[in-house]
């Protein structure tokens, strides 16, 4: 187990690989066809005709994200890869040519009578039932063939363009720090893992550091975000949604009940974590409350810190006390290097995971420092591939979850590491693991709270005009005062310039998925807890099923109503007890 470096031969050799060309020019040519087929539609049922079409988006889906993800992982590595990103704009034409294929589908599909009759008619097609649906509920918010075209392929020029921009800007920003009269230039994803430090003076410096570098990008970033939240507006007000929140929760198969009921446990939650704030303050020192650089910091004398050999074995053995299943998948992760480990100059920072569906792999981005919390995000981007691994049998179409669900497998892997762990370790090291568990579910909790009403007030705000950098520090800051309040005492007014999801005009409102994730996840694991072995296989099936059903009835699976407040307010409940514990300690 010693990869450090992804390999991605498994899905191209390099540009060059045969295999690369040949599914460039499939892509192309079977994107043409299908939609040259729809348009003539001489002679076929209606049934022939959603069936062949279905065959055809499910082959141009995993050839086209192969393709995509490919250059994008090679980007994600060196942001400088002037080849990935000419390959990148290459496929993202042909993709823009799919616009008016959806646009041909969904009139034909709107067009059709006794809908449920066909669907009931054949395998296939009841197996794709709500990718048909969907197509036909589409219509409404459907512009034209041309316009679907136009719009498409304005993207690539438009919020694509900005969004590779923000990426350039801040994987190739470095931060100048003085530790102990040693000046610095180190990368910002660097700096800003440096908020784990266990000496203050080093948290603090990285912390001014990273303002001022950000601050220096701002102008940039702003306009990045101003042309890719605007692009979003007007073409919102073109499909006729009320409003960007609208077109996310029908994007993201979420009813309102749902997202009103997630809403209540993550306000519920807020003041808890107050508490908590409060408590670690105390335990670093401070008079007061907690100052943002401290966020992250280590509240004991227990310096756990793993090598990436350690981080492994700590994984798959936990993951093991869940099922032999996860973990031989995790081993098979590291073993085949699906893992692209370490920071490094022209890297992005964070931490993501890709699925290929194609090759049946996924690969995974992270920036390793050796602390428990790099542990713990290698355990969150594992359950995002195993949750890949158990639609890998789906067809490409039945793995396009939303992204609420997105977040629930990864948070549950990261339930595992972190519960099983409180198990077998000594009290110093309990503690550390319970601060940890909580430091990242205030952010998910809390900072995400901010990071959705920071988000909901620009699109607010942009719809009356362009927002300076100014005044998106001013939003950040009173998004983060609203939600922390008293619990710290300085806050982070650039944390706008750093969180990727703002940048994309695809992925609006990609906040409350998480705390959607978390709270969901705990409630989750309470039935593991309750059920033992038996929930399983209960779980699997509901991954299983987040691609073919809505959320509701994804979760109805394995009996579970989301619409309402009691399981939510189970989730709630053992947050508080944790809380409540480390106040006590």
């Amino acid at each position: 187990m010693n990869n450090t470096e992804w390999n991605l031969k498994s899905i191209y050799e390099s540009f060059d690989d045969i295999r690369f060309a040949c599914d460039l020019s499939e892509a192309k040519e079977r994107s043409e066809s299908i939609y040259s087929y729809l348009k003539s539609r001489s002679g076929n049922s209606p049934k022939d005709i959603i069936e062949h079409y279905i065959d055809e988006m499910n082959s141009i889906g995993t050839i086209t994200s192969r393709l995509m993800e490919y250059c994008l992982l090679r980007l994600s590595k060196d942001s400088k890869d002037s080849l990935a990103a000419l390959n990148y704009d290459r496929i993202n034409n042909i993709t823009a040519d799919s616009a008016k294929t959806k646009a041909a589908f969904a009139e034909f599909i709107s067009a059709c009578k006794d809908l449920d009759k066909i669907i009931g008619s054949s395998e296939k097609i009841s197996e794709h039932r709500l990718f048909i649906e969907e197509a036909k509920s589409s219509c409404k918010h459907m512009l034209s063939e041309a316009e679907e075209t136009l719009y498409a392929k304005m993207r690539n020029t438009g919020s694509l363009s900005w969004e590779k921009l923000w990426e350039n800007i801040t994987s190739g920003l470095t931060c100048a720090i003085d530790l102990d009269g040693d000046k610095k230039f180190l990368p910002l994803s660097e700096t800003r893992n440096m908020a784990y430090s266990s000496a203050p003076q080093e948290r603090k410096a990285a912390f001014e550091s990273e303002i001022r570098s950000l601050e220096t990008i701002a102008p940039q970033a702003a306009a990045a975000l101003n042309s890719i939240k605007g692009e979003v507006i007007n073409i919102c007000g073109i499909r006729k949604y009320t409003s960007p929140l609208e077109m996310t929760l029908i994007d993201s198969r979420m009813d309102k009940d749902i997202f009103n009921s997630l809403m209540s446990a993550v306000k519920k939650c807020v003041p808890y974590f107050g508490d908590y704030f409060t408590a670690k303050a105390r335990m670093l020192g401070h008079r007061g409350a907690l100052p943002f650089y401290d966020l992250f910091a280590p509240v004991t004398n227990s310096d756990i810190s793993f090598t990436y050999s350690e981080a492994q074995e700590f994984i798959v053995g936990n993951f093991g006390s869940f099922s032999t299943e996860l973990g031989d998948f995790a081993a098979k992760a590291f073993e085949n290097g699906w893992i692209d480990v370490y920071p490094a100059k022209g890297k992005v920072g964070g931490a993501f995971c890709s699925y290929i569906h194609a090759v049946g792999e996924s690969r995974i981005l992270t920036n390793f420092t050796g602390s428990f919390s790099d542990v713990v995000t290698i355990a969150h981007e594992l359950g995002h591939a195993y949750h890949g691994e158990i639609l890998k049998n789906e067809s490409f179409l039945n793995c396009d979850y939303p992204m609420p669900l997105a977040e629930t497998a990864s948070t549950f892997c990261e339930l595992l590491v972190k519960n099983a762990a409180l198990k077998s370790s000594p009290k110093n090291e309990s503690v550390m693991i319970l601060e940890n568990d909580l430091c990242d579910s205030a952010q998910i909790v809390v900072d995400i709270m901010s990071r959705f009403i920071f988000e909901d007030t620009v699109f607010k705000k942009r719809a009356e005009g362009t927002i300076s950098p100014d005044d998106l520090c001013r939003i950040m800051l009173d998004a983060q005062k609203e939600t922390y309040g008293q619990g710290l005492s300085e806050y982070h007014p650039y944390m706008w310039t750093v969180k990727p999801h703002y940048y994309d005009a695809q992925c609006n409102y990609y906040n409350f998925p998480y705390a959607f994730g978390l709270l969901l996840s705990r409630g989750l694991y309470s039935l593991y807890r309750k059920n033992g072995q038996s929930f399983v296989d209960q779980y699997k099936h509901f991954l299983r099923m987040t691609g073919r059903l809505p959320i509701n009835e994804a979760a109805h699976c394995i009996g579970i109503d989301l619409t309402g407040n009691s399981f939510w307010d189970i989730s709630v409940e053992s947050i508080r007890e944790d809380i409540d514990c480390f106040c006590s300690l």
